[in-house]
Parts: C-alpha cells; structure tokens; sequence
C-alpha cells in the first residue's frame, strides 16, 4: 500500500516536505540563516541531506579529492554524469588554483591522474595542458561559489534545491496570471503577490482624449515611431501624415505627404528619423521625418507597391502586386526577391534581427517566414479573417484584427 503524503493546500498537489524545503531554501537565500535554521527544526524536515551539506561545505573548503568521493557516496545519482562533467569540473578548478598559486607541479599532477583519465573534453584537456607551458597573465579562475552554483546542474533538485526556487515558481505563476488576465494593461513590475492578478475593462483606453481632423477620408493605418515622438497616419485621401507627439501626449499636425493613390501603409526607420509610405498598387515613398522633406521614390514599371517595412540594417522590404517579396537598397536597387501566392502582400512586418517576416497566410493565419531560406517557419492560426496586425518592438507581442472577432492579443515567451 502506497504511503500517504502530507499535503498543504485546497488541492491537495503541493506536498508538505516539498513545501517546506522550498521555503528554507528562500530564506537562506535572502540572508535569513537563523529563521531558516529555526524553521528546520521545527518542522523536523532538513533543507539537504549530511552527504549534500558535506559536499557543498568540501567545495567552498577547496577539499576536491572529498568532494568528489562524498559525490561517489551520493544516492540518486548517475555514475556516468560523476565519473565525467561533475568530476571534470571539479578537478579543472584544483588545476586553476594550483596554477594560480604557482604549483606547477600540483597542477600537472592534477592533470595527469585526475583530469586526463576521465577522457572526456579533450580540447579543454590540451587547453588546460598548454597553461602549464605558458601560463596566461590572467586566467579567469572561476570563484569556489560559482562552481558550487555549476555543480547544481549535476544533482537532482530532490537533493539540492535551487536558490532561486521559489522565486521562479512566482514568477511563473505570475506569467500563467498574466496570460489569463483578458484586459490585462500593466507592466509585470505592478502586478501584487497580495491578490490573484486582474485587469478590469477599465484599463484599457476607452475615453477619447483627443481627435485628429487633417484626413478627408478613411484612414487606413497609424502608427507610432519607436521613440514615441511622432505618429504616421495614411489615409484613402490619397495623404499621410506625420503628427508630433507632444512631451504631455498631445498630438499636434507635422507634415502632409502626398500620394497619387490611396496609401496603405506607412513604416518607420530604425532611429524614427525617415518615414516610409506606400501608395495602393502605387509608389513607396521615403521621407524625412522632421522637415517631411521627399528623400527617394521607389518605383517599378511592371508591378505596383501594397505594403512596406523597414529592415533593421537599413533595407527595405516591399510586397508587391505580382504577389512577390523584394528587398531594396535605400537606392532602390534589388538585393533579393521572391513569390508566394499564399501570402498576402498588404500585411508585412519584420523582427528586429532581421530574420523573420510576418504575413498573412490565406487569411486565416500569420505567417512566420525565415528571410534567408525563404521559407514558412510556422503558423499562427487565428479564429477568423484577419484584416491586419501589428508587432510590438521586442517581438514578443501580436495584435491581430479579426473581421466581426475584434482584436485579440498573442503573447510568445520567445521572440516570434
């Protein structure tokens, strides 16, 4: 009959032992020594066994032929892992510090009867072996805490729990509460470990602070440079507009650009100092920000222009009527180009490395492109038809416009 664990909690998961380790682990963590000492013998449950408190006391001792045979003595662990990394680790940072300490002698000995025979990382091996003929002026010997925090990565946490436990489980569940938060509008540094996390509609933007009247027609896109100084609007009266951004959010009327056509879009450089604007089935346009001074036309005469980007190092990428992706110089010349029927050309943008496009793919999802191969990484797929979307600056973030779906918010934990 399997033995019944004590368990804490209205759910009955989280495990009493467990519980209690994690939070003496904390406390000596954060300098609490004597509260977490007091919290171990009252509850009668050890933070680590004698062998592992041994074992970390021998490493930061500097007593390595202990340290490795207490680790021999360890229960729950591979011998394969010992008899390699950990014991690698181990006699690597003796040889340091005997070589450190001007005991050459010690340190090939080291070497020979310790290191070598593990035969493994025979590079470093040759590394280590070249030290010994002609020392480095400085060589960047690791602190004895430092390995103890690497000798981690060999134990199971059942025997060494990590220092930071506690605080990754916090802030794990404060991303899983994020994630659930459907109006959520504030940064993480806000967010209180006093109550479940919630934002209500009320933070969101719902009160029109200021209305901007230049367009005399639909406006079709806006956005913001990456300083927040400016604001580009396009427009189907064949116009776009750079606003300027007042130090106390006001918006007051820059420059008007002319188009021959409707413009769809609109893209800011890098430094927010040039503006690009693209003409329906028309010309791309590149601007000066400040003085909205026309710096390039860039034009072709087989095809028209429905979308544009810039790239982080200076290029332009451009979709194009004749369903083709093209990268141009801020010359206007050609440095590459493909086709995809599937994409849809009006909506592209580019992460911040260089190497990834997003598009819509029939519809339905975005498209993660890989730039070099050309190549669909992976989809997105979305609820409904996508009428636009926008990529926040650290890559991360998507908001997608749903036709009669709304907007809906995507979050990645690595970047897109």
């Amino acid at each position: 009959m399997a033995q019944l664990v004590e368990t804490v909690g209205s759910k009955g998961v989280v495990k009493r032992t467990e519980f209690v380790r994690i939070i003496t682990r904390a406390l000596h963590s954060l300098g609490y020594e004597e509260i977490g000492t007091l919290l171990e013998n009252q509850s009668g449950i050890p933070l680590q066994s004698q062998e592992i408190s041994s074992f970390k006391n021998q490493v930061l001792a500097g007593n390595w032929d202990q340290s490795v045979e207490t680790l021999h003595a360890i229960s729950l662990l591979d011998e394969s892992t010992l008899t390699s990394q950990a014991s690698f680790l181990i006699w690597e940072q003796q040889f340091l510090e005997f070589l450190r300490d001007d005991h050459i002698l010690d340190s090939l000995n080291t070497l020979r009867k310790k290191i070598a025979p593990l035969d493994i990382n025979s590079n470093r091996v040759q590394e280590l072996a070249s030290c010994t003929i002609s020392p480095p002026e400085d060589l960047n010997i690791e602190s004895r805490p430092e390995i103890l925090e690497k000798l981690h990565n060999f134990l199971p946490p059942s025997l060494m729990i990590h220092p930071a436990r506690l605080e990754s489980i916090i802030e794990e569940a404060i991303s899983l509460r994020r994630l659930s938060c459907l109006y959520h509008n504030i940064s993480d540094r806000n967010v209180s470990l006093y109550s479940d996390h919630k934002c209500g509609m009320s933070r969101l933007p719902c009160q029109a602070k200021q209305i901007l009247h230049m367009h005399v027609d639909e406006v079709w896109f806006l956005q913001f440079s990456h300083n927040g100084k400016y604001l580009a609007s396009s427009s189907k009266d064949e116009s776009a507009i750079i606003w300027k951004v007042t130090d106390g959010g006001e918006v007051l009327f820059g420059h008007i650009l002319g188009h021959e056509k409707p413009v769809l879009s609109v893209s800011w450089s890098p430094d927010d100092d040039q503006l690009l604007t693209c003409g329906e089935r028309e010309v791309i346009k590149r601007w000066e920000a400040n003085s909205g001074r026309l710096l390039h036309v860039y034009e072709r005469a087989d095809f028209g222009f429905i979308s544009c980007a810039w790239c982080p190092a200076g290029f332009i990428l451009a979709g194009t009527t004749d369903q083709s992706i093209i990268l141009l110089d801020l010359e206007g010349a050609e440095l590459d180009s493909w086709k995809d029927y599937a994409l849809r050309m009006s909506e592209m943008a580019i992460t911040n490395d260089g190497t990834r496009i997003l598009s819509i793919y029939e519809d339905r999802s975005i498209a993660v492109i890989d730039r070099e191969k050309k190549e669909i990484l992976r989809l997105l797929p979305q609820e409904g038809v996508i009428t636009s979307f926008s990529l926040s600056n650290d890559n991360k973030v998507l908001l997608v416009n749903l036709r009669n779906r709304g907007i809906h918010f995507l979050e990645s934990s690595r970047r897109l």
